[in-house]
């Protein structure tokens, strides 16, 4: 574990430092933010770095919140052949928070769906 790990294990509670550090996945429909639509900022959990705006999250019905689009150059992708399958993993550009996973299935303009873990983000209303 890093020093960098052993902050955010100090600032995050057990199941948001499963998520954010050790990417693990909370479940559907369980997430503070999944029915949340109060306009403001999604920020990183740990870091609080921008992610997300309010204006680009929408209902996908997955269980989790989901954005159609993310802030410029705050996330970055990696790809993820865990559990069978091939999906793209979306962590914070400046921490390497895991957040989610990011689909091609998404509402325009984009047609992209970020699926965000709620223990990954902190809200900050405008």
């Amino acid at each position: 574990m890093s020093n960098q790990d052993d902050i955010y294990k100090d600032k995050l509670s057990d199941d948001a430092y499963r998520v954010c550090r050790l990417a693990a996945t909370e479940q559907p429909f369980t997430g503070k933010y999944n029915d949340h639509w109060l306009l403001g900022v999604y920020h990183c959990a740990c870091c609080e770095q921008p992610l997300f705006e309010s204006s680009t999250k929408f209902n996908a019905g997955c269980g989790w919140p989901s954005f159609f689009q993310s802030l410029d150059d705050r996330v970055k992708y990696l790809p993820d052949d865990s559990h069978g399958m091939q999906r793209t993993e979306i962590q914070c550009a400046a921490c390497d928070s895991h957040l989610g996973h990011v689909f091609d299935d998404g509402p325009k303009p984009t047609g992209k769906r970020y699926c965000v873990n709620s223990l990954s983000l902190h809200f900050q209303a405008k």
